[in-house]
């Protein structure tokens, strides 16, 4: 009598202990799936922001635009003819290294 008490005195407390670990196990799980499903929503968007997408691109484009017209050094045409210069010098350069280089002349 004594071991069949005690008997199911363990399988009590085994029952209790897996009935518990599946509790646990579950809600581990709820939260899981949880966390999953915001990490998707946030990976991919819900279809109704493609206009919104493209409204924020053309906006961003037109303050770009913008501070580069508030924020340039010089004029359009003065840059253009800093850029011009500056490439004209930069191939001289290239010219004379390449000549020297042909005609075996010390590059300095």
């Amino acid at each position: 009598m004594k071991i069949d008490r005690f008997v199911k005195s363990i399988l009590k407390s085994v029952v209790y202990i897996m009935d518990e670990t599946a509790d646990r196990v579950d809600r581990v799980s709820d939260r899981a799936s949880r966390l999953a499903d915001n990490t998707r929503s946030v990976i991919y968007p819900s279809e109704g922001q493609t206009l919104r997408n493209i409204a924020s691109f053309a906006a961003g484009i037109g303050v770009g635009v913008a501070a580069g017209m508030l924020l340039a050094p010089s004029s359009g045409a003065e840059l253009r003819n800093s850029i011009s210069d500056k490439v004209q010098n930069i191939s001289d350069k290239v010219r004379g290294r390449a000549e020297a280089y042909a005609t075996g002349t010390d590059i300095r």
